[in-house]
C-alpha cells in the first residue's frame, strides 16, 4: 500500500441508494476522542466506542510522542446488521467475494470506519471485520507521524497492531494472524529483497507471503532475542526519518542481512509467539460518553458524507437533498450538497451551498475553505483581496489547526507577496501535519530554490524522488532538473523511464470533454503554439499535484482542470482527427509568481527534509 495513491479514478461511481438505512434516526455516542453513529442498540454502540478508545490507548502507550489525531477527523458508523451495511456501501455488495464485517476509508478531508455490530465479535472471523479496521487505523496513525515508511514495515506494523485483542480490563498486543500459521517458513523471502520493493500485487500467493513475512519480521523485531523489546526497530525508524537510505539504516540498526535471515528463520518455527499485555486505561470511563439521538435530517446528512467520501456520488446527492428537505437550516446538509455539486462541475451552485453552510454553522471549516478557494479573492493580486483571503484561511486554521491544505494556500499567498521565509515556515508546517504527502516536500523545495538555496532544494527533490513513484516522483525530478548542476549534492537521484512506446507533451489544458456513459473522453492541450488533442476510452487514472486545493477527495479531471499545466504521455494515433491515445496524464499546480517589485533574498538557514 502507498501513502497517497498518485493516481485517482476519473469517474465517481453511481449506485442506487436503498432506503433501509434511512427508516429512522440514528444515535450518536461521543467519547473523548471518537464519534460513533449507530442504528443499533446504545449498549452495542458504546462497546464499539470503548474499544476504539482502547485501541487509541495502545498507541498512546507505545508511541507517546505520536500525534493521534489529524486534520481529517474519523467518524465511525456502527451498522446494526448486513442490511444496514449494504445500504451504506452498496458498491461492496456489488463486488464479488466475501463481504467484510468492517471497512475503513482513508481520505484527505475525512476518514470513515464502518463496523457491522452483528459480526464484530464473531469468533474465528476477526479478519473480516475488526482486523481490517484496526489494520487501517494503524496505517492512519503511522502516516500522521512518519515522513516515509517502507511498504514492508507499514504493512508489518499494521498487521501487528491490527490483531490487537481486548478483554474487559486487558489489551493483548502482537497476537499472531491466521496467515502466519501456514507461512512457508522453508521458503522465506530474503530480508534484503523483502525490504527493497513491494510484491507484484497481481500474484495472490506472493502477496500472501509478503504480508505474512512482514508481520513475522516486525514481530521478531519487537520480541526476538537481541531486539531489545523493539528498541532497535525504533532506532531503525528514526534513521529512516532522518533521510538515511533504507538498507544502510537496516544494517546499522540490526546488523548483516544474512544474520537476520537466519535469526528470522529460527523465530518463525516457534510453536507459540509472545504477546504483550497492557492494562486497559482507567481513564476510559464509559459513563462519561455522551449519547443523543440525531434528527432524521442529521442522519441523512451524515450518511451523505459517508457515500460521498466512498465515491458514491448519486447516493450522496439523494441523501443530501433529503436532508435539506427535512431541515433547510442544517449547515452540514448544505455542505454535502456543495461537495456533490462541485464534483458534478456545478461550481456556482456549489459555492452558494458552501456559503449557506458556513453561514448556518460557522464551525464548518471545510465549507469556509471551499467557499474561499472558489472566490475571486483566491487569485486576486489586489492587497485588499489578499488580506481578505488570508483572513478567511486563518479562520479555517483556527477551527482546525491540523488542516494542512489551509497552510499550503497561506504559503502560496506568502510566495506571491515575496514573503519567502514565511512561506517556507507555512509549507514546513503542512509537511509536519501530513508528512506522507510527497508534494508538500517538493513544494518546500520549490520555495527554497526561489530563495536561492539550491543545495537545500536539491535535498528535498532527492528525498522525494528516491522514495515515491508516479506523479510525485516526476515532480521531484522536475525540481531537481531546475536546480543549477553546481548546486546539487554529489550523487544522483532515481529516475523512472517513460511508459513504453509513448511520446510526451507538456502544456496548458484548453478543454476536456467526458462522456460519463461510456467513459470516453478527449483532452486538448496548448503545446508550443499548437493545439494537441488526445483521446481515451475506458477507465483512466490521473496524477495530480498535492498542492491543488481540493485534493484527492474532490479531484475529477472532467471538471476544474482547464487552464492547468498538464504532462501527457501518449501513443500516436492512426486516426488523424486527434494526436494520440492518452496513456498517462499528470496535472501540475502553478507555482505562484512573486511580486515584480524588490525580491530581497532570504538568508535564514533552511531545515533539512
Amino acid at each position: 500500500m502507498s501513502f497517497r495513491r498518485a493516481l485517482v479514478s476519473i469517474f465517481l461511481f453511481s449506485f442506487t441508494v436503498p432506503s433501509l438505512a434511512r427508516d429512522r434516526p440514528w444515535i450518536e455516542i461521543r467519547s473523548p476522542h471518537f464519534r460513533v453513529l449507530s442504528d443499533g442498540s446504545e449498549a452495542d454502540a458504546r462497546q464499539i466506542t470503548h474499544e476504539f478508545e482502547q485501541m487509541r490507548a495502545v498507541f498512546a502507550d507505545r508511541y507517546p510522542q505520536f500525534r493521534l489525531e489529524g486534520g481529517a477527523p474519523l467518524l465511525i458508523f456502527a451498522a446494526r446488521d448486513e442490511i444496514t451495511a449494504k445500504s451504506l456501501d452498496p458498491a461492496m455488495w456489488r463486488a464479488k467475494g466475501v463481504k467484510p464485517n468492517g471497512f475503513f476509508h482513508h481520505a484527505w478531508d475525512k476518514e470513515y470506519a464502518m463496523v457491522r455490530m452483528d459480526g464484530w465479535n464473531e469468533r474465528g472471523n476477526e479478519e473480516m471485520g475488526r482486523v481490517i479496521v484496526y489494520h487501517e487505523y494503524t496505517h492512519s496513525i503511522l502516516h500522521l507521524n512518519l515522513h516515509w515508511i517502507p511498504t514492508w514495515l507499514d504493512e508489518g506494523l499494521a498487521n501487528y497492531y491490527g490483531y490487537t485483542r481486548f478483554q474487559k480490563d486487558k489489551i493483548f498486543i502482537g497476537a499472531p494472524p491466521t496467515r502466519s500459521i501456514d507461512m512457508p517458513t522453508q521458503f522465506l523471502i530474503p530480508i534484503e529483497s523483502l525490504i527493497s520493493q513491494p510484491p507484484n500485487f497481481r500474484d495472490e500467493m506472493k502477496v500472501h507471503q509478503f504480508y505474512a513475512e512482514s508481520w513475522a519480521l516486525v514481530h521478531f523485531m519487537m520480541w526476538g532475542p537481541g531486539m531489545d523489546r523493539g528498541e532497535r526497530l525504533n532506532q531503525f525508524s528514526a534513521l529512516l526519518q532522518k533521510g538515511n537510505e533504507q538498507k544502510k539504516a537496516f544494517q546499522q540498526a540490526f546488523g548483516s542481512f544474512s544474520d537476520m535471515d537466519n535469526a528470522l528463520a529460527v523465530y518463525v518455527r516457534k510453536l507459540a509467539f509472545p504477546t504483550g499485555v497492557l492494562t486497559s486505561p482507567q481513564q476510559i470511563d464509559d459513563k462519561s460518553f455522551s449519547t443523543r439521538q440525531l434528527s432524521m435530517a442529521e442522519t441523512e446528512a451524515e450518511m451523505s458524507g459517508f457515500h460521498f467520501w466512498t465515491h458514491d456520488l448519486a447516493g450522496a446527492r439523494t441523501l443530501a437533498e433529503q436532508a435539506i428537505k427535512g431541515d433547510s437550516r442544517l449547515g452540514l446538509a448544505h455542505e454535502m450538497m456543495g461537495f456533490v455539486d462541485f464534483a458534478d462541475g456545478k461550481d456556482a451552485e456549489a459555492r452558494n451551498e458552501f456559503s449557506e453552510a458556513s453561514s448556518l454553522d460557522p464551525n464548518l471549516y471545510l465549507s469556509i475553505f471551499a467557499k474561499t478557494m472558489m472566490s475571486p479573492i483566491a487569485t486576486s493580486t489586489q492587497p485588499a483581496d489578499e488580506d481578505a483571503y488570508k483572513f478567511d484561511l486563518l479562520k479555517v486554521v483556527e477551527l482546525n489547526r491540523q488542516f494542512a491544505p489551509a497552510y499550503v494556500q497561506l504559503a502560496k499567498l506568502a510566495v506571491r507577496r515575496g514573503e519567502l521565509q514565511n512561506a517556507l515556515f507555512l509549507s514546513r508546517k503542512a509537511e509536519e501535519l501530513e508528512p506522507t504527502r510527497a508534494g508538500y516536500h517538493t513544494f518546500s523545495g520549490e520555495i527554497l530554490l526561489r530563495m536561492g538555496k539550491g543545495s537545500d532544494a536539491a535535498a528535498f527533490a532527492k528525498y522525494v524522488a528516491d522514495r515515491w513513484g508516479g506523479s510525485d516522483h516526476n515532480e521531484a525530478v522536475e525540481l531537481w532538473n531546475a536546480i543549477p548542476p553546481e548546486m546539487r549534492p554529489e550523487g544522483t537521484i532515481s529516475f523512472e523511464g517513460p511508459i513504453k512506446d509513448t511520446e510526451g507533451a507538456e502544456g496548458r489544458i484548453v478543454s476536456v470533454n467526458c462522456s460519463q456513459k461510456d467513459q470516453d473522453w478527449t483532452l486538448t492541450l496548448a503545446h508550443d503554439d499548437k493545439s494537441l488533442t488526445f483521446h481515451r476510452k475506458g477507465p483512466s487514472f490521473v496524477g495530480f499535484t498535492d498542492t491543488i486545493w481540493y485534493g484527492a477527495d474532490h479531484f475529477n479531471p472532467c471538471h476544474h482542470i482547464e487552464g492547468m499545466i498538464a504532462v501527457v504521455r501518449y501513443r500516436p494515433a492512426a486516426d488523424s482527427t486527434y494526436t494520440g491515445d492518452l496513456a498517462d496524464l499528470e496535472i501540475r499546480d502553478d507555482f505562484p509568481e512573486p511580486p515584480q517589485k524588490d525580491r530581497a533574498k532570504e538568508t535564514a538557514t533552511a531545515p533539512k527534509p
